[in-house]
């Protein structure tokens, strides 16, 4: 009898978390598999909610590793990650790792796999990300054996770096599928868990662009005073954890004793997406505005470059980090009902069993770790 196949997902942030959940749901469903969940990162801190909590009320076999402290730089992020995974790695001896996305814990993931002669699987590679996030995505890519993309343009590129194209998986964002579940929390019970007692609002997120940290004090600046200037209602998010976030949440303090904003460390991703379907818009530069806004049709106002490259919309309208243009298109936005059609470029919500299917492949389990370089 052939022994159950040992899968080990890594997260490091609330985000990858959100697009690798349904996987690891689907995953752990079928017996064949012995599912386990690295936890690291964003999840551990409790400055951001310390959400491995959460994690740990929803899936078994978790591990957590506390990677980083608040502020700690990147490159000891990733060390760190490294030293920690390869040692669960060699206890656990899984025959796939599958990580996410353009952090420096994907990298670490990526690393430790292709080092020890284990298969890796990118979810989500190919991507223009943008600011160090650009450079940690396509480094990843040359590591790991495995590439679940989101479409086709994403599989273009990676023929184009010379990845092999029958390792190239079109599968759509994991988290698509979630964002059209009929399993998600009503609107009255987001609101009522979170204290919000206005229905009008908008989703700020903002991150540090730590390729312009000499800058983001100044650019932070004219996106808060712009907010406050509108005396409109927003649900705050705090950024990621990336060089230059302390010079965020210190900006942030002057949303205090504001009635008209809300502030969360984090906020559940199901939870998450049901304040965003029902949002006026989103601003500031998570790549939610582009990806995930789009599909709900909600307006985006893309603050500042850390997006540039990405996929444009005709519901993202895109400014400098400048008070008055950021006022002008929130003044366009709130004035005016627009009527956008959703986008289905990162997946129309069937990723699940797409993932299923290549899994099911015995082939896929013969992945050769040594790979070699496709010159086109």
């Amino acid at each position: 009898m052939a022994k159950n196949k040992k899968i080990i997902f890594l997260s490091g942030t609330r985000a990858d978390y959100g697009k690798l959940k349904p996987l690891i749901k689907v995953a752990s469903d079928n017996p064949s598999y012995d599912v386990h969940v690295f936890v690291t990162g964003m999840h551990m801190l409790e400055k951001y909610g310390a959400t491995a909590r959460e994690i740990l009320k929803e899936v078994w076999n978790v591990y957590l590793y506390n990677n980083q402290a608040f502020s700690s730089h990147m490159e000891i992020v990733l060390s760190n990650t490294i030293f920690g995974f390869s040692h669960y790695v060699k206890e656990i001896k899984p025959d796939l790792i599958i990580i996410h996305g353009d952090r420096v814990e994907a990298l670490a993931g990526a690393v430790v796999g292709s080092f020890n002669n284990i298969i890796v699987a990118h979810i989500e590679g190919g991507e223009l990300s943008g600011t160090i996030d650009e450079l940690i995505r396509h480094s990843v890519t040359k590591l790991v054996h495995i590439h679940f993309v989101a479409n086709e343009e994403a599989k273009k590129r990676l023929v184009q770096m010379g990845e092999v194209e029958s390792s190239i998986h079109i599968i759509g964002s994991p988290d698509i599928d979630i964002m059209f579940s009929d399993t998600l929390p009503s609107f009255e019970e987001v609101f009522k868990y979170y204290e919000i007692n206005f229905s009008r609002y908008a989703i700020l997120i903002y991150h540090p662009v730590s390729t312009e940290k000499d800058k983001i004090e100044r650019h932070i600046k004219a996106l808060v005073d712009a907010v406050i200037e509108t005396n409109f209602n927003y649900i705050v998010v705090f950024p990621n954890n990336d060089p230059g976030s302390e010079i965020i949440f210190e900006e942030y303090k002057r949303f205090q004793g504001l009635s008209n904003f809300k502030v969360y460390p984090s906020i559940r991703f199901e939870r998450f997406l049901v304040l965003l379907k029902n949002c006026t818009f989103v601003i500031g530069n998570s790549s939610v505005g582009i990806r995930e806004a789009p599909i709900y049709s909600v307006p985006t106002i893309n603050v500042g470059n850390r997006q540039n490259n990405r996929f444009s919309h005709e519901s993202i309208f895109s400014v400098e980090e400048d008070k008055d243009a950021v006022l002008k298109s929130i003044k366009k936005i709130v004035e005016n009902s627009y009527k956008f059609s959703p986008s289905y470029f990162f997946g129309d919500g069937n990723c699940i069993p797409k993932f299923v299917e290549v899994l099911k492949n015995k082939g896929f389990w013969e992945t050769r770790t040594q790979k070699q370089f496709v010159d086109r």
